[in-house]
């Protein structure tokens, strides 16, 4: 549950789209969390300060990737990366089945803002079941990453939120994945 990690900046952080699956080794996997339905698979990954969602249907696959880290990160397959820092929304249209929207948000808080915001945090990620990775950076700060998935009849909506202590780093996503006429 806990350790230590070096904390990123807010500079960092990137959303990247991709037009397949990555490789589970390529990150430091925390939580997974998988949804089958008819129509369609899906598949969540929690990291310390990043998620990665993949939605597939037959052999047409999206994946969302929220992450700091800028080294061994494939470009193949790749259809935007987009910085993180403020308010920023993204779609994409996969094809004539599948509709991917991001609306993410970022906020640097004061330490009791951010004390406040994780409390709160913490408690909805555990009422709704969410998929939730602590652990204290360089400065013994509290740092948390949580996914919240939703399941609806042909779409999963996930939010996401990486709180990173050192900076008060508080990044917020919203995501859908939608199949048409579904």
């Amino acid at each position: 549950m806990s350790s230590h990690t070096k904390c990123p900046t807010l500079q960092s952080y990137r959303l990247i789209v991709y037009r397949r699956a990555l490789h589970p080794e390529l990150f430091k996997v925390k939580g997974r969390r998988s949804v089958i339905e008819p129509g369609f698979e899906f598949e969540s990954w929690i990291m310390p300060g990043s998620h990665l969602l993949r939605f597939q249907i037959g052999d047409l696959c999206a994946t969302e990737l929220i992450t700091d880290q800028d080294e061994g990160i494939p470009d193949r397959g790749m259809l935007a990366a987009i910085p993180c820092a403020g308010e920023r929304d993204h779609e994409h249209e996969f094809a004539e089945n599948l509709n991917y929207a991001c609306a993410l948000q970022t906020e640097q808080l004061p330490l009791n803002l951010y004390q406040a915001t994780y409390e709160e945090l913490i408690e909805f990620g555990g009422e709704n079941d969410a998929l939730i990775h602590q652990w204290t950076d360089d400065d013994g700060g509290k740092c948390a990453s949580i996914l919240d998935i939703q399941r609806y009849r042909g779409a999963i909506y996930a939010q996401g939120y990486h709180m990173i202590a050192t900076g008060g780093l508080v990044l917020r996503t919203q995501s859908m994945f939608a199949m048409k006429n579904a």
